[in-house]
């Protein structure tokens, strides 16, 4: 396969055949790889750093394509997580279905970038298209816009940014847009569960209000915000003189996917005019589901809301989208240049995304979606989603009837979190349960999740992928307490 002289994909037949041979031999180089169900092969950092490690990444001579391919196939596929086989289950880290990374190769071979209409005309009214239909989706109307994003922190981002500028412009009546913030911003106050996602605090800090600013909330016996708890910490700020602006709601909390009780924390916001805004980078992905949709029916109260698709809608990394109830407030975003997005053309119906996004150079992420939801259809995610979450519920009765497990809490989605008891041998429980999940990485090719509750190590299963089966689950838990006896 000689390719040197073929840089892209172009009209010429040298060059269309280059594309189909590196193609076709890429693809058959994944597929070899994966020859078994483990989800990774086990080598430890210093041993894969070691095998890893290029003195000349560039080389006075290119290699060409073969040879490249070639390290790849020895180095690298083999030592690559496979989110797809049924023994990984660390985080919120799925498979990607096969449409979706068929979509991709189009994506990377077209290499769109969505911030102006000329460079990207079907790709923008694509993602107009699935914007408007997400929108729908989700419960709002008409009114309501959104924007693809690089992930659920960029989107938390665009939801905070736009409540911030909202309670600026509209309950203090400041431009803040112009004149940057005012001077009381450090009494701007925004409040979210204790066991949100970092990406508050990381908002918080990049719109200049800091991490002060975040209020934590303490969260129930189900791992969701304590409503009480909250009214009495907004009351409190305002008797104190601070500015109480958004509440955040998660919907799915990164390790338990604990869902806040969204229809009364939008009564708190309607009755101390606060904006709501729903972090479901997680569960947004419920919606889907015909059996368990009203578990998050409450989305289309919230002004705002983080959807993730490269999480349980098992789309690639990455692709998210940020929805608004009401588009106008994308205008926090919008700034025109006469060299990317001119007020004219937009007069006459050229539609320049970047007006409402924090990126100006995109992926065409959209296609992903529209390529994904056409070819499974509602029937069909309807199916995926459900396995997911009827597996969870499974797992925990399983985890219940186990004296030797501790259960945190009963799961809302598909997150299961665990703790493993100490046996005869008497090894201490932190320890034991670390040394489990270290001994499935490196010694069972099977990755599950570890984090920390109330002081105590667990594990956690979280899971995206609908192949999973209770016999498999099974079978992974005998496998733990075996493990867990031997020290």
């Amino acid at each position: 396969m000689s390719s040197k002289n073929n840089l892209f994909l172009t009209s010429s037949d040298s060059d269309q055949q280059v594309y189909q041979d590196m193609m076709a031999a890429t693809v058959k180089a994944i597929a070899a790889s994966v020859a078994d169900d483990q989800a990774y092969a086990g080598m430890g950092p210093y041993d894969l750093r070691a095998a890893l490690h290029t003195e000349e990444l560039l080389p006075d001579n290119g290699m060409g394509f073969e040879a490249v391919l070639a390290d790849v196939k020895a180095k690298i596929l083999p030592n690559l997580v496979r989110p797809a086989s049924t023994g990984y289950m660390a985080h919120l880290h799925g498979p990607a279905l096969l449409e979706s990374v068929a979509s991709e190769l189009i994506i990377a071979t077209f290499n769109q970038s969505m911030d102006s209409w000329d460079q990207a005309p079907a790709a923008t009214e694509i993602e107009v298209e699935v914007i408007r239909n997400l929108c729908k989706l989700y419960g709002y109307d008409d009114k309501a816009d959104g924007t693809f994003t690089s992930g659920g922190s960029q989107s938390n981002l665009s939801g905070l940014l736009l409540a911030r500028d909202w309670f600026c412009n509209e309950v203090l009546k400041y431009d803040v847009k112009k004149h940057g913030l005012p001077e009381n911003f450090r009494k701007f106050r925004l409040y979210t569960s204790e066991i949100s996602h970092f990406s508050m605090e990381k908002s918080a800090h990049l719109m200049g209000l800091g991490y002060e600013s975040v209020v934590k909330v303490p969260v129930n016996e189900a791992m969701q915000m304590d409503v009480d708890a909250l009214e009495a910490l907004v009351k409190q700020d305002i008797a104190d003189g601070n500015l109480p602006f958004c509440i955040v709601a998660t919907v799915g909390t990164t390790d338990f996917g604990s869902i806040d009780p969204l229809a009364k924390l939008h009564e708190l916001c309607q009755q101390y005019n606060l904006w709501l805004h729903a972090d479901a980078a997680y569960g947004s992905g419920v919606v889907m589901s015909e059996k368990y949709a009203h578990r998050v029916s409450g989305l289309a109260l919230a002004d705002s809301i983080t959807v993730d698709f490269h999480k349980m809608f098992l789309l690639p990394i990455s692709c998210s989208a940020s929805l608004v109830k009401d588009g106008r407030y994308f205008d926090a975003l919008t700034i025109h240049a006469d060299y990317l997005n001119r007020e004219e053309d937009e007069e006459d119906g050229y539609i320049n995304l970047v007006n409402k996004s924090m990126q100006t150079t995109r992926r065409f992420d959209a296609l992903k979606v529209w390529m994904s939801f056409r070819m499974r259809g509602k029937d069909g995610w309807s199916a995926m989603i459900t396995k997911c979450i009827d597996n969870a519920a499974y797992f925990h009765r399983q985890l219940l009837a186990s004296p030797r497990v501790e259960v945190i809490t009963v799961p809302e989605i598909s997150s299961v979190v665990f703790r493993v008891l100490p046996g005869a041998s008497g090894e201490d429980a932190d320890t034991m349960n670390k040394r489990v999940r270290r001994e499935l990485l490196h010694h069972h090719g099977i990755v599950i999740g570890q984090t920390v509750c109330r002081g105590n190590v667990c594990l956690k299963f979280t899971l995206l992928n609908p192949r999973q089966t209770p016999e498999r689950l099974d079978e992974l838990l005998a496998l733990i307490l075996k493990l867990a006896d031997r020290k």
